[in-house]
């Protein structure tokens, strides 16, 4: 299990969630929770990782909807379903809809915690290969540049200014602006910082 990422309780029960968050902090895995569907749905970025236990039935708005929602926000973030006795066939829905599992109430924490470390290894893996999806989407395009723009890229994305560029290059601000165009163009990007986010997103590990 993995520090960097986060486990995300969603449950109606103040109890519940304190008690979960107790346990993940005894291992120290770092937790957030929630008590609304919605108030989830509201802190959720695109950015986030790690995994989620949700309770099924919920007031307002059911875990089941949140699941839906979320999966119409493209998200990645492996569910656990916390179930009562009578939600089983919630739960087998909410295996349908993509769920790693659905755990009865009260459950055993030893198992609660390999189904979480499993979710977490999963989210890892996901994350991973939209990381080398990108990377080696970026590195195909930064092998489109000539060398000089490449050198101005690099040059760029580390912070230099154009004025510094063209000293150490020996040649005139106006040429690395035009360089600098062409890295844009061929790049697909507007923006200085859209530029550095290539740069890093190429230079990911596998």
């Amino acid at each position: 299990m993995t520090n960097k990422q986060t486990v995300f309780i969603i449950d109606d029960d103040e109890g519940i969630r304190d008690g979960l968050e107790m346990l993940l902090e005894s291992i120290g895995q770092e937790s957030r929770s929630f008590a609304s569907g919605h108030d989830f749905l509201v802190a959720y970025e695109a950015n986030m990782t790690g995994c989620l236990i949700l309770d099924i039935r919920m007031p307002k708005m059911s875990g089941l909807e949140v699941q839906r929602k979320l999966k119409k926000l493209n998200c990645l973030i492996p569910i656990i379903f916390i179930t009562g006795h009578g939600d089983i066939p919630m739960a087998v829905e909410a295996m349908r809809l993509g769920a790693i599992d659905f755990i009865r109430k009260p459950f055993n924490e030893h198992h609660l915690l390999e189904r979480i470390n499993e979710a977490l290894e999963i989210n890892d893996k996901q994350h991973k290969q939209i990381i080398n999806k990108h990377r080696d989407k970026y590195k195909h395009k930064i092998d489109l540049l000539s060398a000089r723009e490449r050198e101005v890229f690099d040059r760029v994305t580390d912070g230099s200014m154009n004025k510094v560029i063209a000293a150490d290059f020996g040649i005139s601000e106006r040429t690395v602006e035009v360089h600098r165009s062409h890295v844009m163009e061929k790049l697909e990007v507007r923006t200085l910082a859209e530029l550095v986010r290539i740069k890093i997103m190429s230079e990911q590990l596998d």
